[in-house]
């Protein structure tokens, strides 16, 4: 890799992230909406807690939206996480990465658990 590629490898890598959580923002708007309106019509609803576990328990299509949900936490906030420590925090570019990988990884586990909780009849 010459001098010249560098900064344009580095633009195009800042680019890429930019669109990514783009994307993953507006999955998450709509993840968001859909979720406080479900949210808003159990509760308005009069449904008890067990009653919405009783209605969400090997529902795949639940599990699918909640799975796609944590995907798109898993995408969106590490790219921001990374961003603000390495301008907030003065963070060097392999540990702000690290911690958006740590983060990820925590996303992923805890998230894909609570959906199986839900979907799959506990823990």
């Amino acid at each position: 890799m010459s001098a010249v590629d560098a900064p344009l490898q580095a633009a195009v890598a800042q680019a890429r992230r930019w669109y990514w959580q783009r994307i993953s923002a507006m999955v998450l708007a709509l993840c968001v909406a859909v979720h406080l309106a479900g949210m808003v019509w159990a509760v308005r609803g009069g449904l008890s807690a067990a009653e919405i576990l009783a209605r969400t328990q090997g529902n795949e299509l639940f599990a699918a939206f909640y799975a796609v949900f944590v995907g798109a936490c898993a995408v969106h906030v590490p790219i921001g996480l990374a961003a603000i420590a390495r301008e907030w925090w003065r963070m060097s570019a392999p540990a702000a990465t690290w911690l958006a990988r740590a983060v990820t990884a925590l996303i992923v586990v805890l998230g894909l658990r609570a959906v199986w909780a839900v979907y799959g009849r506990g823990a």
